[in-house]
């Protein structure tokens, strides 16, 4: 055993709330607050007890859930294997699901952080080459997180410290392991973003060996911790949920997922928790291998946020009268463009999925698409500016449209094409959630950021392209003599 949740298969909302309880250190504004409790996290917390009922709920638990045959209990397909192509089918159908349910605002469903799950006990024989506990680690680790439905975060990013130098001349810098004991590693620093740590149930660590194939091999740790274990201290970032109700800001009250930066104080990882140590190399290959099926369920969500961008141009080109403009057609166009070039790559990463060494059914590469959305996610926001213009900026409150004394004036100059004052404003107001408002802003950098550096996949991308039979034929061509 290598955690104490209860295994009791796909979590439902009571179990999910009644798992918050517990003694992890959570500090927001300041202040040590309680998960369970606190109403800055009210919205998130009720978002995932909704997604965990519909586990059990007629229609989507056969999308959700299956029946697994070591427990025989329903377990999440987040947590499924790949062993067929129509497995990988079925993951992808459960993880639109819950982009769908959650609008693509959501990059860190639980769904996301299973599949780097499963990306590790892929990489079980590989581990396993290092120190066979590592490998037999990973796999009691898959199935303890299956049978407990836990929600997992992770944090790889060093903090922005001073990018000038390296872990090499500050140890401080990086999170390392400073010490071996009997009941497992003792490790001490930093990592940032650890998104949605607040309403996870487990953090987990897998480093880059850029720093440890520099001669610094401490700095390289894969691991897993409870988010409730001593000296781990959770800070998470201003919310984007307080104060906030109603249809006034729709998606920043339900899905503020939080980040947050993780400190290690001394930190305690019980040997039957660590899944690597020291081995740069063995880091370095692994990174992109157990990342596969996660990527591809990020791929899988932002289609369903450019769904969502096309929903809401549309919904507010048609509320204003500027639907059948031939340059906002052009916008809109362009819209489903994005959403059909992503739909067609998902199906591509499908058509190119193979078998891995570890027995599972990965997908293709998804370094062209990751590239492509970071490319053009600050475009999504910019149209739907320009289609909303002053808009976006003015539209009344709730309480605005209850006032008898304003609401005869809002319907007159407020109202819509064919669209009554309270429609369009909401309407307007989601935009501002998807452009305008703090949240907006945060899921821009979110989208553009969190695949990784964009230079640097385009670079991976070109040097792993393999054009090797068109530059032969083109070299035929230019060796020709055409008049010999």
């Amino acid at each position: 055993m290598v955690g104490t949740m209860e295994l009791k298969g796909a979590l439902n909302g009571a179990r999910y709330m009644a798992s918050l309880s517990d003694d992890r250190e959570v500090w927001l504004d300041g202040e040590r607050v309680n998960v369970s409790t606190d109403p800055a996290f009210e919205g998130m917390r009720n978002e995932l007890a909704r997604l965990y009922d519909q586990q059990h709920q007629n229609g989507t638990e056969e999308i959700m859930t299956f029946v697994s045959p070591e427990s025989g209990k329903r377990v999440s397909c987040s947590y499924l294997l790949p062993r067929t192509p129509d497995d990988l089918v079925k993951r992808r159908r459960n993880t639109e699901h819950w982009s769908r349910e959650t609008w693509g605002q959501m990059a860190r469903i639980p769904d996301f952080m299973a599949s780097v799950v499963v990306g590790f006990y892929d990489f079980r024989d590989r581990l396993a080459s290092v120190d066979p506990q590592f490998g037999q680690n990973v796999i009691d680790y898959y199935a303890y997180c299956r049978d407990a439905d836990l929600a997992v975060t992770h944090s790889i990013v060093d903090p922005q410290i001073d990018r000038s130098s390296t872990p090499l001349v500050d140890a401080d810098l990086a999170l390392q392991v400073v010490k071996e004991t009997s009941a497992g590693i003792v490790v001490r620093g930093a990592k940032q973003l650890a998104t949605l740590a607040p309403f996870a149930h487990e953090l987990l660590v897998y480093l880059s060996a850029s720093y440890a194939q520099r001669g610094k091999r401490e700095l390289v740790s894969w691991f897993a911790i409870p988010l409730a274990t001593p000296g781990l201290k959770v800070l998470c970032r201003e919310p984007f949920s307080l104060h906030r109700s109603g249809h006034g800001h729709p998606f920043a009250r339900r899905f503020d997922e939080q980040d947050a930066l993780v400190i290690f104080d001394d930190v305690l990882v019980p040997w039957n928790r660590v899944f690597l140590l020291y081995d740069g190399d063995v880091a370095s290959r692994g990174l992109a291998s157990i990342n596969a099926w996660s990527l591809y369920a990020s791929q899988v969500r932002f289609h369903q946020k450019l769904l969502t961008f096309v929903a809401a141009a549309t919904l507010m080109a048609k509320s204003i009268g500027v639907d059948e403009f031939r340059n906002i057609r052009e916008n809109l166009g362009e819209l489903v463009m994005y959403a059909e070039v992503v739909r067609l790559g998902l199906r591509g990463m499908e058509a190119d999925a193979r078998r891995t060494d570890g027995g599972l059914w990965a997908p293709g590469s998804d370094l062209a698409l990751s590239c492509f959305a970071a490319q053009i996610a600050p475009r999504l926001q910019e149209i739907l500016r320009g289609i909303g213009a002053s808009g976006l900026i003015m539209q009344p409150s709730e309480a605005d449209l209850r006032q008898s004394a304003l609401r005869p004036f809002l319907d007159r100059y407020m109202r819509g094409k064919a669209v009554n004052v309270v429609e369009k404003s909401r309407l307007f107001r989601l935009a501002w959630d998807l452009v305008g408002d703090g949240s907006a802003v945060r899921q821009d950098l979110y989208e553009r950021w969190h695949r990784g550096d964009v230079a640097r996949n385009r670079t991976n991308l070109f040097l792993t392209f393999d054009q090797t039979s068109t530059v032969e034929r083109m070299l035929d061509v230019i060796r020709t003599d055409p008049d010999a």
